[in-house]
């Protein structure tokens, strides 16, 4: 999820003609990736690398891949997303009444090691959990800060900043899980604390569809069963930024592209959101190289549908350009599978595609990141990718 807004209070259509260009083949996954040598680093560091099992959360598509921490003394279980889009932990807790009633409330006051800072926060996302845009302030969540143990994989550490959920809104209820764990590209929290202890600075995360299963999350670690090949790496955008960035220099859909999708832009990668977000223009040129048929869902903003009787006969092969930490060009692809996410409620006959608008936003989720063993390294400020 992508956060729009944090505030502290103390204590407390149709689609345009685009003319296409052809693009050169993509190019596969397999290059030489400059990979440091972690076999010796790992020699040298106090602690191990630990795997949390994650679960897929599946509504007629892929939503998201999430698992349990504990926190707490004595421990209690929370269930949580692993978030790259934002950066703190906050889950539901008994501060929270009725709007929090359908998820395991982690209670304060059985902790002996839990400590109330004593202050408030709001945060409003840009981004949900499902397929479906976020309007105004329906993804908001009212916090309570405090500190507290937290384990996750076996591995603790004390006193990890966390945040109490007190009230959220309604879109929240359907979760299965209890709240977010960030795993923003600076190191914060739990992760932060983990690797002042030792482990490696980075962490890879294997999302798979929920008919293969088995998802899970490598703290401090590759595990290199979960892939082929060799792991591509791509620098951060920026090393100052918290946000998971890569530049991509163009988009081509099916072989061709546009003067459009040549543009280049900074796409944030969001493994706690589902589908993908461009601007309006970037959006509609995907979609125009696709079918004219494609259209917006007047009804839901910044959606887009299509007879979901026409779904098996469009070709929609998205390749998403960026460049390796030589200079060498390489493709993230979208099959044309990952087109539909499933018929709108209010139109069962159309079903919505798997890319939003919204301007101001160039974003990539689990539709991209189920197809790639992904590895997060903060220390070196990259993000790895290999075919599974």
């Amino acid at each position: 999820m992508h956060p729009l807004s944090i505030s502290l209070l103390l204590a407390s259509g149709c689609l345009p003609l685009v003319s296409s260009e052809p693009v050169a083949a993509p190019h596969t996954i397999r290059i030489q990736s400059r990979v440091a040598p972690k076999e010796a680093t790992l020699r040298r560091r106090a602690l191990s690398p630990a795997t949390v099992p994650l679960t897929d959360f599946f509504l007629g598509t892929d939503l998201q891949w999430f698992g349990n921490i504990s926190v707490g003394t004595p421990p209690q279980n929370v269930s949580v997303v692993f978030d790259t889009g934002s950066s703190t932990l906050e889950f539901a807790s008994t501060l929270c009444g009725a709007a929090c009633d359908t998820q395991v409330k982690f209670d304060s006051t059985k902790s002996s090691t839990f400590v109330d800072k004593k202050t408030t926060s709001s945060i409003t996302f840009s981004t949900g959990v499902g397929v479906d845009p976020v309007i105004g302030s329906n993804y908001k969540l009212t916090l309570r800060a405090g500190t507290d143990t937290v384990t996750v994989g076996g591995l603790s550490a004390p006193n990890v900043a966390l945040n109490l959920i007190t009230s959220q809104t309604a879109k929240f209820a359907i979760d299965p899980f209890s709240g977010i764990q960030g795993m923003s590209a600076r190191a914060q929290g739990f992760f932060a604390a983990l690797t002042k202890q030792g482990l490696p600075s980075l962490f890879s995360l294997y999302l798979t569809p929920e008919a293969i299963g088995g998802a899970e999350l490598t703290i401090g670690g590759i595990d290199e069963t979960k892939f082929n090949g060799t792991l591509t790496y791509a620098d951060q955008s920026d090393e100052g930024s918290s946000t998971w960035t890569l530049t991509s220099p163009s988009i081509s859909v099916n072989g061709k592209t546009t003067s459009t999708l040549k543009q280049s832009r900074d796409v944030i990668f969001d493994s706690g959101t589902s589908n993908i977000l461009f601007d309006t223009a970037t959006t509609e040129a995907i979609y125009a190289l696709i079918s004219s048929k494609i259209k917006a869902h007047t009804s839901e903003p910044g959606t887009y549908g299509i007879a979901c009787s026409l779904i098996p006969t469009l070709p929609a092969v998205i390749d998403i350009g960026f460049v390796d930490q030589s200079g060498k060009p390489f493709n993230l692809t979208i099959p044309s599978s990952e087109l539909s996410v499933g018929p709108f409620a209010d139109s069962p006959s159309t079903c919505q595609t798997l890319i939003n608008a919204f301007d101001g936003l160039s974003l990539v989720g689990g539709s991209v990141l189920k197809h790639y063993y992904s590895v997060w390294d903060v220390g070196a400020q990259r993000i790895g990718f290999a075919a599974i």
